[in-house]
């Protein structure tokens, strides 16, 4: 079982690509400050839509409301939110979408090891399956399963069990992989599933010992 942004799809890259070219479009100088205070504002409201705080529309208008000040924008209602963030920022991130050069091997080891493979994504199923159609990936990494049609998002146990059901699934012999420690490897974990951590970027924990810099190293993980 797969995680997509930040484990197929390259989400932080696009998303810093986005906000730099949005800037910049604003007249100013994109710098890290910024496109840190949008990564920011992303991961504690998309936090709180995981969580079922708020709609996955609201918890956009959310990050809108803290950003645009930055930009020296005014913050309209909730109708010119959706505009802003549909036009400002992700007509920009679906420009910038792309996978990860390791995704092939990944998904050759899973078939070298006679395994099946799905799809696990806190996202909308709309915008998840638009990302798999532009990786190429569509009808390859399915049955493809969203926190936005199952009503329950990672970390939470439920959701793996729920995930696994779908498709069949002994938990005890389902393997996850994700790029998010907290979610996809402890709540995986919290359902019964195998986990294994890819980490990309060095972010830890350091000491977990189901862990990956590369999907390169799934296989290792496999047998």
């Amino acid at each position: 079982m797969l995680d997509l942004d930040g484990t197929l799809f390259d989400h932080r890259g696009a998303s810093r690509a986005a906000v730099a070219d949005w800037v910049a479009s604003a007249g100013l100088v994109p710098t890290p400050a910024l496109q840190d205070a949008w990564h920011d504002a992303e991961e504690r409201h998309h936090r709180a839509w995981r969580d079922g705080l708020v709609s996955h529309e609201e918890h956009r208008r959310r990050r809108l409301r803290e950003f645009l000040p930055l930009l020296g924008r005014p913050v309209g209602d909730d109708a010119a939110l959706d505009a802003e963030f549909r036009d400002g920022y992700l007509a920009r991130y679906r420009a910038h979408w792309v996978g990860f050069d390791d995704v092939e091997d990944a998904l050759a080891a899973v078939a070298a090891a006679g395994l099946r493979v799905a799809l696990l994504t806190n996202g909308v199923p709309e915008q998840q399956h638009a990302k798999l159609d532009a990786l190429g990936l569509t009808g390859r990494v399915g049955p493809v399963l969203t926190a936005g049609e199952l009503g329950l998002a990672k970390p939470r146990p439920e959701v793996f069990l729920a995930a696994c059901a779908a498709v069949d699934a002994d938990p005890a012999r389902t393997l996850h992989v994700g790029d998010d420690h907290p979610v996809d490897v402890v709540g995986a974990r919290a359902a019964g599933l195998r986990a294994v951590h890819l980490d990309r970027h060095g972010e830890g924990p350091l000491d977990e010992e189901h862990r990956m810099t590369s999907l390169r190293e799934l296989a290792g993980f496999l047998r």
